[in-house]
């Protein structure tokens, strides 16, 4: 799986005050709405010690930095997992994660990117409809969060749920409201596969665009999927744009060659500048309908009088050239691993490129440095596909309808209990909650909301508790990366 990466959310709360370090004081929630006066007392006892001394009071968490932030306090933190978990004593390293602090007595979401993690105050949308606390956490492998030396082998899908199962075990002694977690693409599915190794942990999932694999090699839907999104028009656009980059490859490779001199750039893992450049042409038409669509179609230069640099900068544009240069792979070398060994990833036919494209889509393998050993194991993706539509409890699936990546989604079976799968109509891989239609979007608020331990009037009126702030909601596409590539 590859392409580029952006993404969302939302709030604007004036709560306690900032002192003279820059620390929020967060004001208590009004009485009854988490648990009346039990909350109460939660609330007084936390604000008899700092909160940051609680969390540091926990054996391994330790504090990179705190950051000011209105109504919050927000923490980048360190926490020491095992390496394996299956055998605690055969070393450690140290996981980021960050905490935006509320109040002890509101409930918590915990959110995973299924990345890196970034270390600037944001709210995801189920904390702006809950108005709670927020635990992001670092993935394994993801550097710093990463081994030294890394044993790859312990870089699956049970022992991140795990480092994620080990955190919530810890804070929980801190938050002992409710929680829910969340996540969006890659995050999404992280969400889902900790439910399915510890689902005693959560009160309720959020998984956004969640691509569910469940047989590696059959990806017949992401066909049909680009056979039939948006207009004829536009498809014939974009092919016809996607058509000329390979037609032209001899001139615009030049212009890649010279770019990639100039930045010092390097083709060791994808093996060639020749794989790399087809690589990145054929990313293009999924890259548009990712995090584009149809409004901008006109905006892509007709390939019939196209010049050598409109169409190298098109394609620049949606794929980036610089992803599969060893420098831009690098950073998503456990992504790839992953896919390879785990996860699974697309193949699709584009017969509009036979007779040009070398290649095909190439596996996820060959953008992993050859010297990491990998198999894959085609009964993970199956089992976690079972559990959901025999167990699942309590989970909600918010899908784009013009997203690719919702080609593939996770699906229900007679066995879910209060559990929902939501498509928002015309979205693209940025699909929330907020882009469902109406009566949809008013019953998933409603549902977040009661699983957060709200009460039944409040959750009834399907309304995020927490006002819009432009700073910490972000748009669904800038949540990611801004880097190119295939990946969800």
């Amino acid at each position: 799986m590859r392409k580029s990466l952006r993404w969302l959310l939302s709030l604007t709360v004036l709560i306690g005050t900032v002192g003279a370090t820059g620390a929020a004081t967060a004001a208590e929630p009004a009485t009854g709405t988490f648990g009346g006066a039990s909350a109460d007392r939660t609330s007084a006892t936390a604000n008899s010690t700092d909160i940051k001394d609680r969390i540091l009071a926990i054996p391994g968490m330790s504090l990179i930095e705190e950051k000011p932030y209105a109504g919050y306090r927000f923490f980048v933190l360190e926490y020491t997992q095992p390496v394996d978990h299956r055998r605690p004593s055969a070393g450690t390293f140290k996981q980021r994660l960050s905490l935006l602090h509320k109040d002890t007595s509101r409930p918590t979401v915990f959110h995973t990117s299924g990345y890196g993690l970034s270390t600037t105050p944001s709210r995801r949308e189920p904390t702006r409809i809950i108005d709670g606390n927020q635990v992001s956490m670092e993935y394994r492998y993801f550097t710093p969060s990463r081994p030294q030396p890394a044993d790859w082998s312990k870089l699956d899908i049970w022992q991140a749920a795990s480092d994620q199962h080990r955190i919530f075990t810890a804070l929980k002694t801190v938050y002992g409201q409710k929680w829910l977690s969340t996540g969006a693409s890659k995050g999404g599915m992280t969400a889902t596969y900790y439910e399915r190794f510890y689902p005693r942990d959560m009160d309720g999932v959020v998984a956004y665009v969640a691509p569910n694999d469940v047989v590696n090699k059959e990806d017949s839907a992401y066909d049909r999927f680009f056979e039939t999104v948006g207009t004829k028009e536009c498809r014939d656009r974009l092919n016809a744009m996607q058509r000329e980059a390979l037609i032209r490859r001899e001139p615009l490779q030049k212009k890649y060659q010279e770019w990639a001199a100039s930045e010092g750039a390097t083709f060791r893992t994808v093996g060639s500048l020749d794989k790399a450049y087809e690589a990145v042409v054929l990313d293009f038409v999924w890259g548009f309908w990712q995090y584009y669509g149809e409004d901008v179609c006109g905006s892509v230069p007709d390939a019939r009088t196209a010049s050598d640099d409109e169409v190298y900068d098109t394609i620049d544009a949606y794929s980036g050239w610089s992803f599969y240069t060893d420098q831009g792979l690098a950073p998503y070398t456990p992504y790839f691993y992953q896919a390879a060994t785990e996860l699974g990833s697309p193949t699709i036919k584009q017969p509009h490129l036979e007779g040009l494209s070398r290649y095909g889509y190439q596996p996820a393998r060959n953008f992993v440095p050859r010297e990491i050993p990998m198999k894959f194991k085609p009964w993970v993706m199956r089992d976690v596909d079972d559990w959901v539509r025999k167990n699942a409890h309590q989970m909600m699936f918010v899908n784009g309808g013009n997203d690719p990546w919702s080609a593939e989604p996770f699906r229900l079976g007679k066995g879910a209990r209060d559990s929902y799968v939501y498509t928002a109509p015309g979205a693209n891989h940025g699909a929330n909650v907020e882009a469902l239609v109406e009566d949809e979007r008013a019953k998933a608020t409603a549902r977040i909301l009661a699983w957060a331990g709200v009460d039944a009037q409040t959750a009834q009126a399907a309304r995020p508790l927490a006002r819009f702030d432009a700073r910490l909601d972000k748009p669904a596409d800038e949540e990611l990366s801004r880097e190119h590539g295939l990946r969800p």
